[in-house]
């Protein structure tokens, strides 16, 4: 017996051989992927980009809006962070929205709005941020704001066309990581303060639509992105190794924030070597370094020390910071575990920098000359 052919089914097979696509392709060496690993760890962040298109882009709707958490201890991609929350839900220029929420004793908060994400795609530009400077927060820690709809002084910030979706940020300095603490928890609640009806029951082509943005989630993280090496890359990320370029703001880079500098640079060190980097916090609201995977995924932050914050950096007497990037402990303060991977990148943040952030340096050092 022949299967009922509907849209649906059309869209399902549709994702089925991008899949097929992506394994034959970006997991192997067309994406400079070489060995088991390399594609077991394809693979991997396959599997999580997947998960995080579903649960953020095949239900989505900006007349009812749902905040959906985007990363996680165990979902990670487009550069996840130890030290974060993030969420996000849909919207339009064609309605107003209410958001609440609480700090939840984070020391910085953002919304940002994204652009051009309706089909699932990766946002092509960011449209505005307001972090908590621009809005009020009460005795408690709550917060309520607009988007869209009239203007204000503050707690507002306007939907331009374009506009498709709002990120919020929550970034914490903890001892514990707060993206794996289950009792961080920032409330967050976001109504169409325009009337809407309700809403139809789900069709063939609903269904469809929503197969096909999954399906422009996971393309437009993989195949549509050029092998590393290969893409144009900006200010700043660094492609020589072991060498970071001088902290940037993003501009309207999509998926990245306006009050933010970031600063990149891949890290290669031998079995025996590590790295030490140095520099100096700037005054900001949050600082941070990160370590990605290829892939642009966090390491195991739920169980290893692979990202340093402010509160968790020991300074040296003059205010500087030594930290030291290896495959095992060397016994020393501010060890950064590599997992014992070879490779990978390393991501500064700073979030509203005040005044010229010191540039990290580094150094490839034999762990025995180590003191």
């Amino acid at each position: 017996m022949s299967a009922i052919q509907t849209e649906s089914r059309k869209a399902l097979r549709e994702l089925i051989e991008l899949i097929v696509e992506i394994d034959e392709r970006w997991a192997g060496p067309e994406w400079n992927l070489q060995s088991e690993s390399d594609v077991a760890a394809a693979h991997r962040a396959l599997m999580h980009m997947l998960e995080g298109g579903l649960i953020t882009f095949f239900e989505t709707d900006p007349t009812r809006p749902h905040w959906q958490r985007i990363v996680s201890a165990t979902r990670k991609f487009t550069g996840d962070n130890a030290d974060a929350i993030y969420y996000d839900a849909p919207v339009s220029p064609e309605h107003s929205y209410r958001v609440r929420g609480r700090m939840d004793g984070a020391v910085y908060v953002s919304f940002t709005v994204e652009c051009g994400t309706a089909s699932g795609d990766m946002a092509s530009r960011t449209g505005g941020v307001l972090n908590d400077t621009q809005f009020d927060v009460d005795s408690d820690g709550r917060f309520e704001l607009r988007f869209g709809g009239k203007p204000a002084p503050r707690n507002w910030l306007a939907l331009e066309p374009g506009a498709t979706r709002i990120t919020a940020r929550h970034y914490y300095e903890n001892e514990r990581s707060a993206a794996a603490d289950p009792t961080r928890n920032p409330a967050l609640e976001i109504e169409v303060e325009s009337s809407t009806l309700v809403p139809p029951p789900p069709s063939d082509a609903s269904v469809a639509r929503g197969i096909r943005r999954v399906a422009a989630f996971v393309r437009s993280r993989t195949l549509n992105q050029a092998p590393m090496g290969q893409r144009p890359q900006p200010p700043f990320v660094s492609t020589t190794p072991n060498q970071f370029p001088k902290p940037v703001t993003p501009g309207a880079f999509g998926l990245a924030a306006f009050d933010a500098a970031y600063s990149m640079a891949p890290y290669v060190i031998g079995p025996d070597d590590a790295l030490v980097m140095m520099g100096r916090w700037p005054k900001c609201r949050f600082a941070s370094v990160s370590l990605w995977n290829r892939h642009m995924q966090t390491y195991d932050f739920a169980n290893r020390q692979v990202s340093r914050n402010r509160v968790q950096t020991r300074l040296e007497r003059d205010g500087s910071f030594r930290m030291v990037l290896a495959h095992r402990d060397p016994g020393l303060p501010n060890w950064i575990d590599t997992e014992g991977r070879t490779f990978g990148l390393v991501f500064w943040r700073f979030m509203m920098p005040e005044g010229e952030i010191e540039t990290p340096r580094a150094e490839v050092v034999p762990m025995t000359q180590l003191s």
